[in-house]
């Protein structure tokens, strides 16, 4: 990691021409220097989105921003290529989200692998600092690889944000996190806050590439978009430091939002927050 990616560092820029800014923003952060250094550090690099349900975006990442993202990948590293997700809908598999939001399609043309991560074998972890979950199970190839999570700019019903730290639910296996209710992760709702923060103590992302260029300005699912539309991606090697941008966006204050405040100072910085526009 360069000197200007260290803790407590968000990359910002407003983008008019997505895949040359995107390039930009992701050459300052520094994200080609550790995937021309080492691949990554994994078997695979694995790109995350939010694809919670088959909604349109900014509900779900547009697959635009991974189209370019996957150019930037395969310009800095010979490593593979994933898209991997696990969405939370009980009436479809991952395929579905895929089909319809023109992953199936975009995996086609680029040559990469789309990968269930609900159905993906899993590792038994456990942790003695998590309290919610003392012992987890997660996809292999989600630890084994170099996770690049790429959320959209969401505020939440229940945990208040939804961005990099969140997005990290798409990895738990139903198996083991479906509880009842109307949701393949329903496990999570209880204790939602620490369920989250023990989440990422366990597996959190590599980097962040977060998609603000529109976002929801209440809820994940429904109501309106942000108005105006921030008009803004980021990139950060920190998840906290990532997740306070964000939240700062929504406005909001991340000391509010406790999986933050839970992980502020552990696995990255909220604070002192250091944007740095390009």
């Amino acid at each position: 990691m360069n000197n200007i990616s260290k803790p407590g560092t968000v990359f910002s820029t407003r983008p008019s021409i997505l895949r040359e800014d995107l390039f930009r923003l992701l050459d300052v952060a520094g994200l080609a220097a550790v995937l021309q250094r080492d691949g990554g550090g994994g078997h695979a690099i694995m790109i995350k989105p939010n694809l919670v349900e088959a909604l349109l975006p900014p509900i779900t990442t547009p697959p635009d921003i991974i189209d370019c993202l996957i150019d930037y990948i395969r310009e800095n590293t010979d490593r593979d290529v994933v898209i991997g997700e696990g969405t939370g809908s009980l009436e479809y598999d991952t395929w579905h989200p895929f089909n319809e939001l023109g992953y199936t399609e975009l995996a086609r043309q680029k040559g990469v692998k789309l990968v269930d991560l609900n159905q993906e074998e899993c590792v038994k972890l456990s942790d003695s600092r998590c309290k919610r979950w003392p012992v987890m199970y997660l996809p292999r190839i989600a630890l084994e690889s170099f996770l690049i999570s790429v959320p959209v700019l969401k505020a939440h019903t229940l945990a208040d944000v939804t961005l990099t730290l969140k997005n990290m639910m798409g990895l738990a296996p139903p198996e083991h996190y479906q509880q009842g209710g109307a949701w393949k992760k329903s496990a999570f709702h209880a204790r939602v806050h620490e369920a989250i923060a023990d989440l990422n103590r366990y597996r959190t992302p590599d980097f962040t590439l977060l998609d603000a260029r529109e976002g929801m300005a209440e809820a994940h699912l429904f109501g309106p978009k942000c108005d105006p539309a921030p008009g803004i991606i980021a990139a950060s090697f920190d998840p906290v430091a990532m997740d306070a941008f964000g939240t700062d966006i929504l406005g909001k204050n991340w000391e509010d939002i406790q999986q933050i405040a839970l992980l502020n100072g552990e696995i990255g910085q909220a604070e002192p927050l250091m944007v740095v526009n390009i």
